[in-house]
């Protein structure tokens, strides 16, 4: 007679001859998060307006801005210590990421201007790297792949690659942002000139990544009624870091009046939410998009600006999107405030509900092995963010950054 251990084997080996391929699968498109930190925003500037020593100019700015609104600044952000935390971020590292815009952003420009502009800027960048002044991540947005930018698109990435690396520059924490992608064809043909360039500059496989900004309803949705965003993002592979949302768009191609199109729009959730179900466990990171209400002019004006995008940083944090666009240095200081505030304003309950499910101690919340893991993730980007120290989790949870990293993101074998 088969023994019940002998037909637990039996049916074990069957399970797994049957399910292997659908292991390797799942194993290859949804591999967990993507290891390393995620910016909490990128900061876009035009390709005609970027030299070597913005990053430190937009802290500056950023920092003046506070000083001649001191008051204005501490009523939205709310406690000292916070506006603390933010002047010390903006003097040590005031950008995390940083776009070179080659694409709206970048507009009546000839082609003589654009490839002299491209020249200038990565010659730039190849300084701020050398001299220790670049952002950590940063990158180029070049124009579409549709027909009519397309070469201006190749003959740009192709030119500041280039110049970059011969002028000593790296690629390090380095991506290409392509804009209104409309076609899953149009991922792959970017997977495929990134391998073109690394073979015709000599570069080790892999070394160029990109992210796709999702700006057209087509990309949300195709017309055969599939979700475009899921294809898109299993087309890119490995290649592929990120979605970022485009607000404005986005908005006007689904037929948004201009003084309604917001990045709270019911459209701009929709698309949003496509996209968090589409990259879920693939580790492709999501960006929100940006506001272009700008603090500048009177001082009610900034203020009114301030409280916006304050409340909006929080809004997208709360929606699970951490990071996001900002456009002026005067939006870092609102940028920071918020994301600090998001992370220390639920640090102690944190600390407490992960503390409680690692000693297994029952306390008012039964938490499950993935609201740990999510509670590990929110302390872990509060750390990477500047928002909480290690030694607080240490101290409150029990747990170094090594175990915390392990607990936020588990990777598929």
């Amino acid at each position: 007679m088969t023994t019940p251990e002998d037909l637990a084997g039996q049916l074990l080996g069957a399970l797994d001859e049957r399910l292997a391929p659908v292991d390797a699968e799942l194993a290859a498109d949804y591999p967990g998060d993507r290891p390393g930190r995620q910016p909490v925003h990128t900061v876009y500037v035009p390709a005609d307006r970027y030299r070597a020593d913005l990053v430190p100019a937009y802290g500056a700015a950023a920092l003046a801005l506070i000083d001649e609104h001191p008051d204005r600044f501490r009523r939205i952000v709310g406690t000292g210590d916070l506006v603390a935390r933010v002047r010390a971020k903006l003097a040590a590292e005031p950008v995390e990421d940083l776009r070179i815009d080659f694409e709206d952003g970048y507009v009546g420009h000839t082609d003589a201007d654009e490839d002299a502009d491209v020249a200038r800027a990565a010659g730039a960048l190849a300084k701020s790297q050398r001299t220790g002044s670049a952002a950590p991540y940063g990158g180029i947005r070049v124009k579409c792949f549709e027909a009519a930018t397309r070469s201006r698109s190749a003959r740009t990435l192709t030119t500041f690659v280039a110049t970059l690396l011969d002028d000593g520059g790296s690629l390090e924490g380095w991506v290409v942002t392509l804009p209104k992608v409309t076609r899953v064809e149009q991922v792959e043909a970017m997977v495929e000139a990134c391998g073109t360039l690394e073979e015709g500059l000599g570069l080790p496989g892999g070394a160029l990544a990109f992210e796709v900004q999702i700006e057209t309803p087509q990309s949300i949705l195709g017309a055969d009624g599939a979700a475009t965003v899921a294809r898109i993002i299993h087309a890119g592979g490995d290649r592929l870091t990120g979605l970022h949302y485009g607000t404005y768009d986005y908005s006007a191609a689904a037929g948004i009046a201009a003084e309604q199109q917001s990045l709270e729009h019911p459209v701009a959730d929709h698309a949003k939410l496509v996209m968090q179900a589409a990259a879920a466990g693939t580790g492709v990171r999501l960006s929100d998009g940006s506001t272009n209400v700008l603090p500048v002019g009177s001082a009610d004006e900034i203020d009114a600006a301030w409280a916006l995008h304050h409340r909006l940083v929080t809004r997208s944090l709360e929606r699970g999107l951490y990071q996001g666009w900002d456009l002026h240095p005067g939006q870092l200081p609102t940028r920071y405030a918020a994301t600090f505030a998001f992370y220390r304003g639920g640090l102690a309950r944190a600390l407490t509900r992960l503390s409680d499910y690692t000693q297994q101690q029952m306390g008012g919340i039964a938490d499950e092995p993935a609201t740990a893991r999510a509670l590990a993730g929110y302390l872990l980007r509060g750390v990477q963010s500047g928002a909480v120290d290690a030694t607080e989790v240490e101290a409150g949870a029990g747990l170094d950054l090594e175990q915390l990293t392990a607990l936020a993101s588990p990777r598929r074998s």
